[in-house]
């Protein structure tokens, strides 16, 4: 595992970052780099933690309690970006920050009854299906108003905001579309969501868009391939 280069691929995701940020006049540290380790192993998530980043996210349940277990003496903060099935939480959510991709109401009410059980409030993102393809999952746009007038049924998850990927389907263009979107749909809701639900995150871009995700307003970027170019495992 070249270590070396790991370290200079988040050195310069981190400077594309704060790039973009300064174009449309915001600071780098409003967004956090969520550093997605689906396809690679425990010992490249290793060297991602040693080159700074502590905060991860896992698209897989299974290898999220796999790499979770085998790097607990780490103080990182797990998050789930990819489907949750409800079979999956009771063994999922113990191990979370947070959880990134609550695409239904089932998922809300089996992520709340599992915090219960722990004693602790979870915040979640809410997915939403911004590009409308037919494949992803997430929220309709049109259906978020009634899902937040719920929240205050939740009282053991805390709604801090949106998260949505772009249509694969599309150019850079079509994703900044996507992501502007998202950032209005958040904005119009606010006025109107219930005390429970801040809606201050916003999470999309990944390694080919992010930079067009933080001048849209992203306070969470999921890279994972770009982290990890040039590397011979």
């Amino acid at each position: 595992m070249n270590i070396a280069r790991i370290s200079e691929n988040v050195a310069g995701i981190r400077q594309r970052i704060a790039a973009a940020a300064q174009r449309v006049g915001r600071s780098a540290e409003d967004v956090t780099l969520v550093a997605v380790t689906k396809y690679v192993d425990v010992g490249a998530v290793q060297a991602l933690f040693d080159a700074g980043c502590s905060v991860l996210g896992e698209s897989r349940p299974q290898q999220l309690w796999h790499k979770a277990e085998m790097l607990d003496d780490l103080n990182i903060s797990w998050h789930l970006i990819g489907h949750l099935q409800r079979n999956k939480v009771q063994r999922t959510v113990p191990l979370l920050s947070f959880l990134q991709s609550v695409d239904s109401i089932r998922l809300m009410e089996a992520a709340n009854s599992e915090a219960a059980r722990l004693d602790r409030v979870l915040s979640i993102l809410l997915e939403v299906n911004i590009s409308g393809d037919q494949a992803k999952h997430g929220f309709a746009p049109e259906d978020l108003a009634s899902v937040l007038n719920a929240v205050p049924n939740y009282p053991n998850i805390e709604v801090r905001g949106l998260m949505t990927m772009a249509s694969l389907r599309g150019d850079r263009d079509h994703a900044r579309k996507d992501f502007s979107k998202l950032r209005q749909l958040r904005d119009e809701l606010r006025s109107s969501c219930p005390a429970e639900a801040t809606l201050n995150e916003l999470s999309m871009g990944m390694s080919r868009d992010y930079d067009l995700a933080v001048m849209e307003g992203a306070t969470m970027v999921r890279v994972g391939s770009a982290l990890f170019e040039g590397i011979d495992s």
